[in-house]
């Protein structure tokens, strides 16, 4: 096959993995946001609760739809040597594997939240309610993989993104302490520390992080691709 046309293939897939993994990311908030804040408790006869259900439900699976479609197509990417596996064995990829691992927990936990969903009546309510809140941990180390291994991170467009989907999930966090009863003092403490701390951490981080010069290879790109970009990927950044 001519180079060119190899070029073009491979940026085609650059492309979708890039878009689906936005949008992955912007479904997946969704679905913790709607069920960290617990909206299912405020149904009334014009928006009854099966509706808020069916929403949390259909985003958590669009959500998967789109991460699967972000990991073939970064697969079948000739830029970086990543497989398959590399989506669901953690912190083994040859490319970034910290970060790419981050990727694979989370992928990890978004299934186990969906297939504990699908089989809550038979493996109970109690034990189905705290898988579920321990694959809520997917949304933050999601944004963490996003972060340290998206090309798109230095635009104004993804930082606006991101500043949106921390935004909503620490308002849910917010709405659900407020609304919330029975919880102790302690809890409504870590529950306020949480999300603030995160939000610190972000932004004493992403400066000399995924912003500062040099992030590719310090986040574990190998140094024959930084300097064979061009030839490699049709000269798009990464």
């Amino acid at each position: 096959m001519p180079v060119a046309a190899i070029a073009s293939t491979s940026t085609a897939y650059w492309y979708l993995t890039r878009a689906t993994g936005v949008v992955a990311m912007v479904l997946l908030t969704l679905v913790v946001a709607l069920g960290v804040a617990d909206v299912q408790r405020l149904s009334s006869p014009s928006w009854p609760r099966f509706i808020t259900d069916a929403v949390h439900r259909r985003a958590s699976l669009l959500a998967l739809v789109f991460l699967v479609i972000h990991i073939v197509t970064t697969a079948l990417d000739t830029y970086a040597p990543i497989n398959l596996l590399d989506a669901v064995i953690p912190f083994k990829s040859a490319y970034r594997p910290f970060w790419l691992g981050l990727g694979a927990v989370a992928f990890d936990l978004l299934l186990a939240l969906i297939i504990t969903s699908l089989l809550r009546a038979r493996i109970g309510v109690a034990t189905w309610r705290k898988v579920h809140w321990l694959a809520y941990a997917c949304w933050p180390i999601a944004l963490l993989h996003g972060l340290g291994t998206g090309s798109d991170v230095k635009h104004g467009w993804m930082l606006l993104i991101t500043a949106l989907c921390v935004a909503a999930v620490a308002l849910a966090v917010g709405f659900r302490l407020a609304t919330a009863t029975g919880l102790t003092t302690a809890a409504r403490v870590a529950g306020v520390a949480a999300p603030i701390a995160f939000v610190i951490g972000l932004l004493i981080w992403l400066p000399g992080g995924p912003l500062g010069h040099g992030w590719a290879e310090r986040a574990g790109t190998p140094v024959r691709l930084i300097h064979n970009a061009t030839v490699i990927s049709g000269g798009r950044p990464r």
